[in-house]
């Protein structure tokens, strides 16, 4: 049943919902969550960081040394049958012989070129961490790891090897260099001789048959005046592809334009306001203009309440707001002008790119018909022109295959043993440990920020919850009852006294009733602290001279009465169970039994314990008696049972003017505060804000947004 009237209460038909909101936090909201998880996030950072860097600083050290070679285009490269190409023309090319370096043949090559002593070398560094009685690994397994990698841009290759012994990896680097040199050596063979004469008739014959070509084209070409068919079509092609793109551009514009303007007409023979067109709205200086409008009109509105429209202030502000409409209505002219140049600007674009359109067609088609023929006869040439470059070329390739003595590919520099391994890097180690520590704590702190949705701080009420922030009131738990439930009423300077006087200022400041009125006091669950806020509160507004009434609404479980010593005998309960009668001087009725505490302040106990307090707070008797109240007193302030239990309050809420929200620090959840604020207000209450509670000084200092904390406690401790 709570459930059901809670949630009819904070979702009323027709009201929109507001769950999409956006959590915006600044710098040092994001400090004060670290700080407060600091003794959680440190030690699992340093838990995760500490064991990562002894583990890595713990690897077996690994020696890295490169040795590198050149490739190079030969003077004479052979392609005649019976003779090995090895030059490298292209990446395809580069990469084979990548591949071939990595490939297992190569490996195997190495692997048989060394000698004893030399696997020697490559297993000395195994040798230490063998059991007793245990082979060594095999030279295979010791070779260690290679990796050969271009240069980019260049013909140069790394060839590195890593290895857990530096000579052993300046060893395997040198001999994969000298095995691959032997490879491609090995690859090389003769030339055939014979082809010679047939290649030199050949070259005659296809050189005859391209000039023949070439001279037929350029008669075509002086023939109908063209330089380079190629080049007109592409520029045309350009050209129309240029024009294409940008045609639709301009209609769309155009279009556009057009019917903004058309808008704008249909606005103006409508009389309706032409703010409303976007292009108008946001034209020059419309926006400000309308801003400045708009506020000037509220500001009119707010001191229509305070004062006649023949007030200075009311003139100087109707003149103010006649002024800006008068420019606001010129900024409009100015934006319908400049919508017309535009529209007649967008015609003229589109009409000058039509008509060079149609003539890069035309242009298009005529070159379209001398293409044809055009690249018949280029094609010829072309076809007659390669083939004679290629028997050229082979020609010279056959002729001097036999002055070849060497392979394109020298080394340029030999692995050396390396001075200090490159693994572990310890430098690179204290960096990473680092940043995952780093990483872990700002992790783990955050994440538990937002798995932690219990209300802390002043960005939680005045961000998340959407209320105003009425004050902080210190951690009172060190004071007796006696004491901190009659701080203002016994007016002694005591720790939290100038907190809830800071209180009381705020809700003076954030009301909009005048006196005579009702303020309820509710939290979400027990134990927040709203009974402390009721009585202080209660006791600031008597102490500066406002006769205020404190009413114990909470009738299952009332607590008023033991605070101020006083006997429960009469109230609420007995007074409704004597008839609820509201007739003559309520503050002398015995049946409700109003104690007087102190000068301005006076009591209204609960009168006992109720099962079942919604019969009396749903009568029309208890409205009645809380409007008769206000009549006598001042303020009448309510302390009623925690929303989060009973529905109690949202039934009080419905008599009395204005409503106090009072959270414990780390108590209440914001997901449930924030819904039974919203449900106050969907109520038609006005919610004065949030009172904060049971904050230590350290975590005022830090949770809240007041700054001048410690000046405050330096100046006033002393007293306090």
């Amino acid at each position: 049943m709570a459930d059901s009237l809670l949630k009819n209460a904070a979702h009323p038909s027709g009201a929109r919902d507001d769950d999409s909101l956006v959590e915006r936090r600044t710098l040092r909201d994001y400090y004060i969550i670290l700080r407060e998880r600091l003794w959680i996030a440190l030690p699992l950072a340093l838990l995760v960081a500490v064991p990562l860097g002894y583990f890595k600083a713990r690897e077996t050290p690994m020696y890295l040394s490169t040795a590198t070679m050149q490739f190079e285009k030969p003077e004479v490269v052979v392609t005649s049958q019976a003779v090995v190409d090895s030059a490298v023309r292209s990446d395809i090319e580069l990469n084979t012989n990548l591949q071939i370096l990595n490939s297992a043949r190569m490996r195997g090559r190495v692997l048989d070129s060394f000698t004893p002593e030399e696997v020697a070398i490559l297993q000395r560094p195994f040798l230490k961490n063998l059991p007793p009685g245990t082979p060594p690994p095999p030279p295979g397994a010791a070779m260690g790891s290679l990796s050969v990698e271009p240069v980019r841009n260049t013909l140069v290759i790394n060839v590195s090897v890593r290895h857990p012994d530096a000579q052993a990896a300046a060893l395997v680097a040198n001999r994969y260099v000298r095995e691959f040199m032997t490879y491609l050596i090995e690859r090389v063979g003769g030339i055939n001789e014979t082809a010679v004469d047939f290649l030199r008739n050949r070259a005659e014959q296809l050189r005859r048959e391209s000039e023949e070509a070439d001279q037929r084209l350029q008669a075509y070409m002086k023939a109908h005046n063209l330089v380079s068919l190629d080049r007109s079509r592409d520029l045309v092609s350009d050209r129309l592809k240029t024009i294409s793109g940008t045609l639709p551009s301009a209609q769309l514009t155009r279009l556009n334009f057009e019917n903004q303007y058309k808008q704008v007409q249909a606005f103006t023979a409508e009389g309706r306001n032409l703010i409303e067109i976007q292009f108008i709205a946001e034209h020059g200086s419309v926006p400000s203009l309308k801003s400045q409008l708009a506020s000037l009109r509220q500001n009119q509105s707010v001191l229509a309440d305070r004062y006649f429209e023949r007030h200075p202030r009311m003139v100087e502000l109707a003149n103010s707001i006649a002024i800006v409409e008068e420019q606001l209505q010129k900024a409009i002219q100015l934006a319908i002008a400049d919508l017309g140049t535009r529209l007649s600007e967008a015609r003229a674009s589109e009409k000058s790119l039509q008509v060079e359109f149609d003539r890069a067609q035309a242009d298009s088609l005529q070159l379209g018909d001398l293409a044809v023929e055009f690249k018949s006869l280029e094609n010829q040439a072309q076809v007659s022109k390669s083939n004679y470059l290629q028997i050229l070329d082979r020609l010279n390739q056959t002729t001097t295959t036999k002055n070849l003595e060497k392979i394109p590919l020298h080394p340029l520099d030999p692995a050396v043993p390396a001075g200090a391994p490159y693994a572990p890097n310890m430098k690179t180690i204290v960096r990473t440990c680092i940043g995952v520590g780093v990483l872990v704590f700002v992790g783990v702190a955050v994440g538990l920020s937002f798995i932690d949705d219990r209300i802390k701080s002043a960005w939680d009420v005045e961000s998340f919850i959407g209320v105003n922030l009425l004050g902080i009131i210190p951690d009172l738990s060190a004071m007796k009852d006696d004491e901190k439930y009659a701080l203002l009423v016994d007016n002694k300077q005591a720790p939290g006294v100038e907190a809830f006087l800071s209180v009381y200022s705020s809700v003076k400041i954030h009301s909009k009733l005048d006196f005579p009125k009702s303020i309820l006091v509710t939290s979400t669950i027990p134990g927040e602290g709203k009974t402390l806020v009721s009585c202080n509160l209660a006791g600031s507004f008597a102490r500066h001279g406002k006769r205020t009434l404190l009413i114990d609404c909470d009738l299952r479980r009332p607590m008023l009465h033991r605070h101020f010593k006083q006997q429960n005998t009469t109230g609420v309960i007995t007074w409704f169970e004597s008839g609820a009668t509201t007739e003559g001087e309520l503050a002398t009725n015995p049946s409700l039994g109003i104690i007087r505490i102190s000068e301005n302040l006076s009591l209204l106990c609960s009168g006992g314990r109720s099962k079942s307090p919604t019969e009396i707070l749903e009568s029309p008797a208890f409205a009645q008696l809380l409007e008769r109240l206000k009549h006598e007193y001042e303020l009448v302030v309510v302390d009623s049972p925690p929303l989060g239990a009973v529905t109690d309050s949202l039934l009080i809420a419905e008599r009395t003017d204005e409503v106090i929200y009072v959270c414990r620090f780390n108590r209440a959840y914001r997901k449930h505060i924030r819904l039974y604020i919203k449900a106050l207000k969907n109520g038609k209450n006005e919610v004065l804000g949030v009172v904060l509670n049971g904050l230590s000084p350290r975590r005022i200092e830090y949770y809240s947004n007041y700054r001048y904390y410690r000046s405050y406690k330096k100046y006033y401790g002393a007293q306090t």
